[in-house]
């Protein structure tokens, strides 16, 4: 009786094998990453502020002081608050200021801020404050007459670049923000997408108006929407 022979096994035949398997079954292009979870934040009224207007109005060699940590890594609201007035002489009290200090000082504000203020304010994507209405900003050791930088701060969210590629969005483009809350859908438009790098939160952020009104203290379920539409340049 003769023997039985197994034949060698190719390495190379069975890689192309698996290879061959793998492609049939794995869909083709790049796998989308699941994105970062997202947050939806209400962004009440704040300021920032320079360097210089800092110590202008706490006082020479003041510093911002973190007293808490934002959601993205490396902002922060400070313990320093500031009086808000506005042309008819008018304030909002105490006005959180937020850190790191910026290039230009600029306030930002619900629509109903706006109103108690007498102050007209576009909205705006952050920074973009050229045109817009200015202040007087109070402070414990000084004073500041903003000549412009109060917005009303354009609803937008913060991706990182993965966040960018799963939703298929690149920076400036408009979602839409799908809300539940207790048998309530409400759906906003124009969310602005604020590309960030890598390190940056999946991110919503609406002001005091937007959150009342969709109720996202009492949201069940929130997500984004791709619009397909050009991006908005977020002037009014």
């Amino acid at each position: 009786m003769s023997a039985l022979v197994t034949p060698a096994i190719n390495r190379a035949d069975v890689e192309r094998v698996v290879r061959e398997v793998l492609r049939r079954r794995l869909p083709a292009g790049p796998v989308a990453v699941k994105p970062n979870p997202l947050v939806v934040n209400i962004s009440a009224r704040h300021c920032h502020l320079t360097e210089e207007h800092v110590e202008i109005l706490f006082g020479k060699g003041r510093t911002l002081t973190p007293m808490k940590d934002l959601y993205q890594e490396g902002y922060y609201a400070a313990e320093e608050t500031v009086a808000i007035v506005g042309p008819r002489r008018r304030m909002l009290p105490e006005v959180r200021v937020l850190g790191p200090c910026r290039g230009d000082s600029q306030v930002e504000l619900a629509f109903t801020d706006s109103i108690s203020l007498g102050l007209d304010i576009p909205v705006r994507i952050s920074g973009d404050i050229a045109g817009t209405p200015g202040c007087l900003i109070v402070g414990p050791a000084g004073s500041i007459e903003l000549q412009q930088g109060v917005i009303r701060a354009m609803r937008h969210v913060h991706m990182s670049p993965a966040d960018m590629a799963y939703h298929k969005v690149k920076n400036g483009d408009t979602m839409q923000l799908r809300v539940e809350s207790h048998g309530c859908t409400t759906i906003l438009d124009d969310v602005v997408v604020r590309g960030g790098d890598e390190k940056i939160k999946l991110e919503v952020h609406l002001d005091t108006d937007e959150g009342n009104a969709v109720n996202l203290p009492q949201a069940t379920h929130v997500e984004l929407l791709k619009t397909g539409a050009p991006g908005c340049q977020c002037r009014s």
